[in-house]
């Protein structure tokens, strides 16, 4: 007798394993590097921004947004001027962490670790012209 196809659904869409359904929820370029940051604990939104070397704002917002509709971030906007907006893990996105520590030791294996820059260390060459 053959076992029947299950299929998961999330949002209205299918899925055909939970493998497919999981990696989709903190699949794009900067979800995971978001991720990431937030396990260290609740940060700002420019907090973010300057954690997350080239990210544009309109990238970030996005990112920040997929990640809150699917409930692994949780957005606190308060009621002050200027406004002040954080952003944490959700219970779910702190159940991420176990995998994502294991993604970035499995990771680590096929890179070399490079210091990062800060923005004041990187040298512009001045036009012959100034």
């Amino acid at each position: 007798m053959k076992t029947p196809a299950i299929q998961y659904v999330f949002n209205g869409k299918k899925y055909q394993c939970p493998i497919e359904l999981s990696v989709s929820l903190f699949s794009g370029k900067w979800k995971t590097t978001i991720i990431c940051k937030l396990m260290d604990g609740t940060k700002r939104y420019g907090e973010l921004k300057k954690l997350i070397g080239g990210i544009n704002h309109k990238m970030l917002a996005e990112q920040l947004r997929e990640l809150e509709q699917a409930g692994i971030v949780h957005r606190e906007v308060y009621p002050v001027v200027p406004p002040k907006v954080e952003y944490a893990l959700t219970e779910l996105g702190e159940q991420l962490k176990p995998a994502i520590r294991l993604l970035q030791q499995w990771g680590s294996q096929f890179g070399t670790e490079l210091p990062l820059e800060s923005p004041a260390s990187i040298s512009v060459p001045l036009s012959a012209e100034n």
